[in-house]
């Protein structure tokens, strides 16, 4: 079993920022991923809210860029599934590429955006569906789309989209919203929003490109089609986290429950970004967390007894 002194879960922002701290120290660091390295900012044309990047830049150029930064400073990455963790000293990162040691873990892993699970999801992503208005509501100017969805994450999508869009509309299973009341007035108050209430989408329908939704009223069965450009589903995220539940505590959502030092429940286990609880899941806050989750392996390796020969980052 090969042994490092911190491994990381998680190849986005994340991860790839505490992979970068901890292999400036000095520390024997490897990151594990399952796909490609960089996360889902991969699938983001345009990322504006990044500092430094004033004209903006493309998720999968700024990923490349964190990647090749990390491999720079001696980060070792492997392409493999974790499975889990086994306790111990050292700890057992479980993967389909065998068994890693390591002294302490960050657990990067991320999100994945709830989808709908309905046909033509998968063929139309990218190509019509979205899964962030920020993202690409740029690309939807002067069209007709529709949002998914009736949280706090649907209407600020919505809204976000009413910069761009001609005309926007909110299709929600229930007759009412779930979102906070300020996101609600609002909402109600915005002109180019439109409410389609009691209805779910049962098809996503195109040939390159989306053309039309399939609809149910699920009060009346009354099925229907909207015509438009664009969807963007918000019906939730789902933290990648379903393979730690035994190692660290969670909340009822499956995020890991973290202190400010991005400290789990179990010593020498860290979380950041996306995966851990109260995340604002935006990159800069991911990269934030990295640097905290590597600051906090590189004291814990030093008092362990297991990092003498490392510097201070």
């Amino acid at each position: 079993m090969a042994e490092y002194e911190v491994i990381t879960i998680g190849g986005g922002p994340a991860g790839l920022t505490a992979g970068l701290y901890t292999s400036r120290t000095g520390l024997k660091s490897l990151l594990l991923e399952r796909g490609i390295v960089g996360g889902q900012i991969i699938n983001a044309t345009l990322v504006e809210n990044y500092p430094g990047f004033p004209s903006g830049i493309s998720g999968a150029e700024l990923a490349s860029l964190m990647h090749q930064q990390a491999v720079k400073y001696g980060l070792e990455i492997v392409n493999a599934e974790v499975a889990g963790i086994a306790p111990g000293k050292p700890y057992r990162v479980l993967t389909t590429e065998g068994e890693f040691g390591a002294t302490a873990i960050i657990i990067a892993a991320g999100s994945e955006y709830r989808k709908l699970g309905v046909l033509g999801e998968e063929d139309l992503s990218g190509r019509g569906v979205s899964y962030c208005a920020t993202c690409d509501g740029f690309f939807f100017r002067d069209r007709e789309v529709a949002v998914v969805g009736g949280g706090d994450t649907a209407i600020t999508d919505a809204l976000e989209l009413t910069r761009h869009a001609k005309k926007v509309y909110l299709i929600h299973r229930r007759d009412q919203l779930r979102a906070g009341q300020v996101l609600q007035q609002r909402a109600f108050a915005e002109p180019k929003l439109d409410f389609i209430w009691s209805t779910v989408v049962e098809e996503l329908a195109g040939g390159t490109a989306l053309e039309e939704l399939r609809l149910r009223n699920v009060k009346t069965g009354q099925r229907s089609t909207l015509k438009v450009a664009g969807v963007f589903v918000a019906v939730g995220l789902m933290p990648n986290s379903r393979n730690f539940f035994e190692i660290v505590d969670q909340d009822d959502a499956g995020y890991i429950v973290t202190d400010e030092a991005m400290a789990t429940s179990a010593p020498g286990i860290f979380a950041a970004g996306d995966i851990r609880r109260n995340s604002p899941r935006q990159i800069a806050a991911a990269v934030g967390d990295g640097v905290t989750a590597a600051m906090s392996a590189f004291k814990y390796v030093q008092e362990s007894g297991n990092g003498a020969r490392v510097t201070s980052p």
